[in-house]
């Protein structure tokens, strides 16, 4: 192929507005790619900080690295990020970097279609516009689609209903009879905001979880100060968090006995504050540490103690209009239910049909489940970048910096590009493969495959979510762009 005008740029469709989207957004801005569009299906940005307005919602990991290296802020309220303060934060940076004027908002992508014979992408809009495009960057995330369980009589109940992610805040739950279906996450930081209003609530568990106490506190005014007055100090407090976060990865992928101090932690709490022998009993989970995620509160066990709240591990049989059934025959009246179900976090890209080269879907493409190259690239799918994609979630420390290192690399990508106008850009199958293989394999010794059922697994059982090792070496990996590894396509015109 040879190397023509490198002034030309290739024109770039941004499918999502959360800290993925944003991110790259801010990157090719700096970087002074100028044809940028991003699709954000709602009329806001935010991504899953914009969808998960429940009460008590909150980050995990800590403020000041749940944030971007590149746009420190020194006012967080506390260790942990409340979820209108990272909301917020994501609109400071679509005002600083002047982006609104590239989003369209209420722009749904139904479809994206490759041309072999032109190398530009189709996207096709729920409301029936198309847009040709040459380089289309997903940043749709894995937690938007929320996972709604299959049970009998779904329809039939009279009651207010609603998931976790689609919070009704309309609707007062105040001396209500409330079910709440699902121990995740959500559930966690939403229960003990609400099982003091409610009459009574009964918590439907599959599984228990594993819940480690929170370390959070309010920041002092004099500790932001020091933060906004010595950016020096901002730096060291990042990277302390960074390495503190890391080294965790040591127990989750080789030292699986690591493990069990927290696991001693963790049942300390359940025993110190959980005084009901019955649902203690319940709440200690019977499987390794660490197979699923592992949670963090300082307040959950304190409300599976509350005598208005019944633990319920009877499997649900059905609902009915008036409450739910369990398979033992129990009936539970409730006025209101609330699913914290979780989201459908392997199905990547849902629900947009992706169609890539010689009219292949990536449905058909990942049959066997979902893979690509470091996470990005999939092979049969020139010009199509991921962030998030398979196998870069973590379960010890910030996506945002698995986010930037994807950064890096797709913006090396777009200056190969750049380089040569009209091509596209196509990973190689057996990189591909190669690289899917050593993920697999590295995967087995984890403690992610120790044999219980999590969201990290699809529906084959395969493991498609998680990085399975330290995040710098993801980073090492990614830090620059080998073009062998990828077909550099000419159009047919």
């Amino acid at each position: 192929m040879t190397q023509q005008n490198s002034n030309t740029q290739p024109s770039i469709v941004i499918i999502g507005t959360g800290f993925g989207g944003l991110g790259i957004a801010i990157q090719l801005k700096k970087a002074g790619f100028e044809q940028v569009t991003l699709l954000e299906k709602f009329s806001r940005v935010g991504g899953t900080w914009r969808d998960n307005t429940y009460p008590g919602a909150a980050c995990d990991v800590q403020s000041h690295f749940y944030s971007y290296s590149f746009e420190p802020k020194h006012d967080w309220s506390r260790k942990f990020g409340l979820q209108h303060e990272l909301l917020g934060y994501m609109e400071h940076c679509v005002e600083k970097y002047g982006l609104r004027e590239q989003i369209r908002f209420n722009s749904e992508v139904s479809e994206a279609v490759f041309d072999d014979a032109s190398n530009l992408w189709t996207l096709r809009l729920t409301s029936g516009e198309t847009l040709e495009v040459e380089v289309v960057i997903t940043a749709t995330g894995q937690l938007n689609q929320p996972a709604w369980p299959e049970l009998e009589g779904m329809g039939e109940f009279e009651g207010a209903c609603f998931h976790s992610a689609r919070w009704d805040h309309n609707y007062d739950l105040k001396d209500k009879r409330v079910a709440v279906i699902g121990t995740g996450a959500s559930a966690i930081q939403f229960v003990p905001e609400i099982a003091g209003k409610v009459k009574s609530l009964a918590l439907f568990q599959r599984s228990a979880a594993w819940v480690l106490p929170k370390p959070d506190r309010p920041f002092k005014r004099w500790e932001q100060t020091l933060f906004k007055t010595i950016p020096a100090w901002d730096r060291v407090y990042r990277y302390l968090i960074y390495w503190k976060n890391e080294s965790r990865a040591l127990a989750f992928t080789r030292f699986h006995g690591l493990l069990g101090i927290f696991a001693g932690q963790a049942k300390k709490e359940a025993r110190t504050h959980v005084t009901d022998p019955e649902k203690l009993k319940h709440i200690i989970p019977d499987y390794q540490i660490g197979c699923k995620r592992i949670l963090i509160s300082n307040d959950w066990y304190p409300a599976i103690n509350r005598p208005n709240l019944n633990l319920v591990t009877d499997p649900i049989e059905k609902i009915d209009r008036a409450g739910v059934q369990t398979q033992s025959g129990t009936h539970y009246a409730v006025d209101a239910i609330i699913f914290g179900t979780g989201f459908r976090a392997s199905e990547f890209l849902s629900p947009i049909r992706v169609i890539g080269r010689g009219g292949i879907t990536l449905n058909e493409a990942w049959q066997d489940g979902a893979v690509a190259f470091k996470g990005i690239t999939v092979s049969g799918f020139p010009n199509l970048f991921m962030l998030y994609g398979p196998n870069t979630n973590l379960a010890h420390n910030s996506i945002l910096y698995m986010l930037e290192s994807q950064f890096n690399y797709v913006l090396g990508c777009l200056k190969v590009l750049k380089k040569y106008p009209g091509a596209a850009m196509d990973v190689r199958k057996d990189r591909m493969k190669r690289y899917s293989n050593v993920i697999q394999q590295n995967l087995e010794g984890s403690v992610w495959s120790s044999g219980c059922n999590s969201w990290y697994l699809d529906a084959n059982g395969k493991n498609t979510l998680n990085w399975p090792g330290f995040t710098f070496s993801y980073r090492f990996s990614t830090r620059r762009v080998d073009t062998t590894d990828y077909q550099l396509l000419d159009p047919a015109g």
